[in-house]
């Protein structure tokens, strides 16, 4: 199981050295990916960085972990400019990219961007069959409900030929959700409990191998978080999501008003107490 890390954005807010140092003490201790959560405009916005752009600045003052803003809310964002961005930033980071992926919940905020809320599911499941498409074909010719490409592509193409996109939704997804996850993503974020985990499972599967896919090509993460009021349950937690063969699993600090120097040293302890049934994976 991947161990990675919530990069806390929301606490560390406009602290650019305190964000370069979490995430270089997060790739030095060995950890696999750095998330970064999105938001646009929405009322009663809280302070945060457009993922993107943070990463972008990331990229370069890492070398090897993995950069996964989770979730971008794609059916607000027009598609052939995202998968424009989402390949230059692969390009930046040597094709270090996993994008999380998802419709959000927030009607003003696509009010506000002048798109669609209603038919955001729909759209998105698009969204990912042409993204699929520019990022590994120079030339593409696409005709969707939506979305219209003829005889053009990106240049350059992103290093990873797709960019992995993985899904997040509602603890248990809506049937919708589960079919966009078995046939379009390469993976999903678990926000259910372990006891619900097996059914979802279970569904997604059903919806791959519907769609000619292995179960296998998909990830599953989940989150922890090392503080707050589950802080004496995070190793039981960690443990048991490893042994329900999760491939990849996110660490968290914010949440347990911690200062900003205290989120470093409380990912240090963390990666140092990481159980050794996980520790050897």
């Amino acid at each position: 199981m991947k161990i990675g890390v919530s990069l806390p954005v929301r606490e560390m807010e406009n602290d650019l050295t305190a964000i370069r140092d979490f995430a270089q003490q997060a790739e030095d201790l060995g950890l696999t990916h750095l998330r970064v959560p999105d938001q646009i405009m929405r009322p009663g916005n809280g302070h945060l960085h457009e993922p993107m752009m943070l990463l972008s600045y990331i990229a370069a003052i890492t070398g090897t972990i993995e950069l996964v803003p989770s979730v971008i809310i794609l059916p607000a964002r027009q598609t052939v400019h995202f998968a424009r961005q989402a390949a230059q930033l692969d390009v930046l980071s040597g094709g270090r990219v996993r994008l999380g992926i998802g419709v959000g919940n927030s009607e003003e905020e696509f009010q506000f961007l002048d798109m669609n809320f209603h038919d955001r599911g729909r759209r998105c499941s698009e969204q990912m069959a042409l993204l699929k498409e520019l990022w590994t074909q120079s030339e593409v010719n696409f005709s969707g409900e939506f979305n219209q490409v003829e005889g053009a592509g990106l240049n350059p193409l992103p290093i990873q030929k797709p960019i992995p996109m993985w899904i997040g939704a509602r603890g248990v997804p809506s049937k919708a959700v589960i079919q966009r996850i078995g046939q379009h993503s390469d993976g999903w974020f678990v926000l259910c409990s372990p006891e619900e985990f097996p059914g979802v499972r279970d569904l997604v599967f059903t919806e791959a191998q519907a769609a000619g896919r292995s179960p296998g090509e998909l990830g599953q993460e989940a989150g922890v978080a090392v503080v707050g009021p589950r802080e004496l349950e995070w190793k039981n937690r960690v443990s048991g999501w490893n042994k329900m063969g999760l491939s990849h699993l996110c660490l968290r600090t914010l949440g347990g008003n911690l200062s900003i120097p205290q989120h470093i040293t409380k990912l240090e302890q963390a990666v140092n107490e990481l159980p050794d049934d996980v520790r050897g994976n």
